[in-house]
């Protein structure tokens, strides 16, 4: 706000601005006369696609989300043969296979862990196989295939059913990477405390949603939260 306050009467911000989790600063440049484009709104078609600030970002955040928990993670990713035995590779798990979530798996899989992923899109089944992860789902037929292609919200029948795939899922999970966004409204919860307890010491959860409310309610923006010996982190 009081960078706000600087600007001139007239101006013209684009910037990513989330506006429908900013009305007050969306007022404030209206009654500053400030022209505002929030540029994550901008469609996802070829002809924007240089202007496309939503792929760029989610693109070095998937990145970045694996070097984040190879960090945090007490082991190596791939598997490591030695004259004492074999330490297996790392298991790695992606909630949503949007541009971050397809990123997080090449990466994981070009450092050598093994990567599983899930998305509410059948549609996206392919790209995680062609990245050469695993495509893990509910046995159902709805389809979370929104426009613009982005998820829209599930009915309380699927998320029971992802609700308990998902819990036998991470006791064996190592590191888990959760992506999943719906426009304009707070992240869903996908991985709960009861989830967190049921994880191994020494697992990472890396929440790339905490900004708006996080996949996981542990999760704190800007922190990394260490909870039984599960490390969360929330950058």
């Amino acid at each position: 706000d009081d960078e706000v306050a600087l600007m001139k009467d007239g101006a013209v911000l684009c910037a990513i601005l989330a506006p429908t989790q900013n009305a007050e600063q969306a007022a404030a440049f209206a009654s500053r006369n400030i022209t505002a484009f929030a540029m994550e709104l901008m469609p996802r078609i070829t002809r924007a696609q240089s202007m496309d600030v939503l792929s760029s970002q989610s693109n070095l955040s998937g990145y970045k989300a694996v070097l984040d928990a190879a960090e945090h993670f007490p082991r190596a990713f791939p598997m490591m043969m030695t004259a004492a035995g074999t330490v297996a590779p790392a298991s790695v798990m992606v909630f949503g296979a949007g541009v971050a979530g397809l990123q997080a798996i090449a990466t994981a899989k070009r450092l050598g862990a093994v990567v599983s992923a899930t998305d509410v899109r059948p549609d996206t089944k392919e790209q995680v196989e062609s990245l050469g992860g695993k495509f893990v789902a509910p046995d159902s037929d709805e389809s979370g295939a929104g426009e613009g292609g982005y998820a829209k919200e599930m009915s309380d029948e699927y998320k029971a059913k992802q609700a308990e795939m998902i819990a036998e899922a991470l006791k064996k999970t190592d590191i888990a990477i959760t992506t999943a966004l719906i426009p304009g409204r707070a992240a869903p919860v996908l991985i709960t405390e009861e989830h967190v307890n049921s994880m191994k010491p020494g697992s990472v959860i890396v929440d790339l949603a905490v900004e708006q409310g996080g996949n996981c309610p542990l999760s704190r923006p800007g922190e990394v939260v260490d909870h039984n010996g599960v490390k969360i982190v929330g950058h």
